[in-house]
């Protein structure tokens, strides 16, 4: 018997997600809250109504997949496990890693989990006393959830300064930034590393990486991610391996003997310095634009994975299998993101891009009318495979010049970086 699937969420990774699910020859339907422009049977039913998304569930005997972070933070997985609603995703108190990431901080620093040096401010004027007293520069981060948002790499005292003020003083992240981290920056390379965890084992999906500031060579403000490609040689198999014990397993083991089992994706992401890994972020839910690309080069049914994590278990599973192709994924955005920018311009050229070519998974977009217009910041992923990472990235740009809307905006070096691994 089918078993269909609700996919809570509205993005690009949501869309991916429901893509790869659609392949699976045990899911029936497909049905996406709230969804968005490019998905089909969409529910209007927002992210944070978790009733009324249980209530569907039930309705429709539906193995519920979450996406993004807002939902697990208000503790979606509890709801559901309450009303025995199968899903997949980490408990309210496994999403702290994502949710606060003073919570994190704190997590690692008492197992032993390698992170950067800290220390937790509420008081603005304490914190520039000790930005003052270091003689590094300093990265500062809002506690909670601020949409990938809420992390400022600062360069200099000055520039220090001011991002506390942003976020103490001003208050720009709401309650978010009641309390903020000052780390040490750490200069090196930045990975992303995701496994899929049924609170017993993890099992470690493609190496990644991400593009996170907006302007070509990693220039300009930090966005939700601006493309994404996998494989990455920023981590080889060596790297890997140690990556996976000292801390994908050593996270799950030690929120265990905490009492708290993690089942879902565990997201970190790594900055390499002289070889050694150590933790900038949790994330308790996949990337987004990483996701985009993995998915793409995965050949397993991901349905089967996601019901093993959910169920506990995964160890009967054998190891994920990929495709040997590199998978780049370009996001394109409206121009002024991360700032304020226009919505509800008309996006020409979907039509012109087939799945033979590139894969578009749509995020910031709506349908009316007929007519596919933009509606958020980050508003297309173009996804596209290739024989070597050069001939993904000449593919993915090839479908993304094909699309175009009044104010489209990308990075024109996404995958670029991986060239130097090669």
């Amino acid at each position: 018997m089918l078993v269909d699937v609700l996919v809570v969420g509205s993005g690009g990774r949501e869309h991916a997600i429901g893509w790869k699910l659609s392949k699976s020859t045990k899911v029936g339907q497909i049905f996406f809250a709230p969804g968005n422009g490019g998905t089909k049977n969409n529910i209007p039913i927002q992210v944070d109504e978790l009733d009324k998304l249980a209530d569907f569930a039930a309705k429709n005997n539906c193995f519920t997949v979450v996406g993004p972070e807002v939902p697990l933070a208000l503790g979606i997985v509890d709801k559901f496990n309450e009303r025995n609603l199968p899903i997949f995703g980490p408990t309210k108190n496994a999403a702290q890693l994502e949710s606060s990431k003073i919570w994190a901080k704190t997590f690692m620093k008492r197992n032993n989990i390698p992170t950067a040096a800290f220390e937790v401010f509420d008081d603005p004027a304490s914190a520039k006393e000790y930005v003052k007293s270091k003689d590094y520069d300093v990265v500062i981060k809002a506690d909670g959830l601020a949409a990938g948002k809420g992390v400022i790499v600062c360069n200099g005292k000055q520039e220090a300064f001011d991002a506390i003020d942003l976020i103490l003083v001003k208050q720009s992240f709401g309650n978010a930034g009641k309390r903020i981290i000052v780390e040490e920056k750490i200069d090196g390379v930045e990975a992303s590393y995701i496994a899929l965890s049924d609170g017993n084992i993890a099992i470690p999906m493609a190496t990644s990486q991400d593009h996170k500031r907006i302007f070509d060579d990693d220039k300009g403000p930090n966005t939700g991610g601006m493309g994404a490609y996998s494989p990455t040689g920023v981590i080889d198999d060596k790297l890997a391996e140690k990556i996976q014990k000292s801390i994908i397993d050593k996270t799950i083991e030690s929120l265990k003997s905490e009492g708290i089992t993690f089942k879902g994706f565990l997201y970190a992401g790594i900055m390499l310095k002289d070889g050694n890994p150590y933790v900038l972020e949790y994330n308790a839910r996949m990337g987004d634009p990483e996701c985009q690309p993995i998915l793409v080069r995965m050949d397993s049914d991901l349905f089967e994975y996601l019901t093993a994590s959910s169920d506990g278990t995964l160890a009967k599973l054998p190891a994920v299998s990929w495709k040997k192709q590199s998978a780049v994924c370009i996001v394109l955005a409206s121009r002024g993101y991360p700032e304020s920018y226009p919505k509800n311009d008309e996006i020409a050229g979907l039509d012109s891009v087939d799945e033979t070519h590139a894969v578009v998974f749509h995020a910031g977009t709506k349908l009316e009318n007929n007519k596919v217009l933009t509606s958020g910041g980050r508003v297309l992923g173009v996804t596209a495979l290739g024989d070597s990472l050069q001939s993904a990235i000449a593919n993915a740009y090839s479908a993304a010049g094909k699309i175009s809307w009044k104010n489209k905006y990308c990075r024109m070096d996404i995958g670029k970086k991986g060239l130097l691994y090669l």
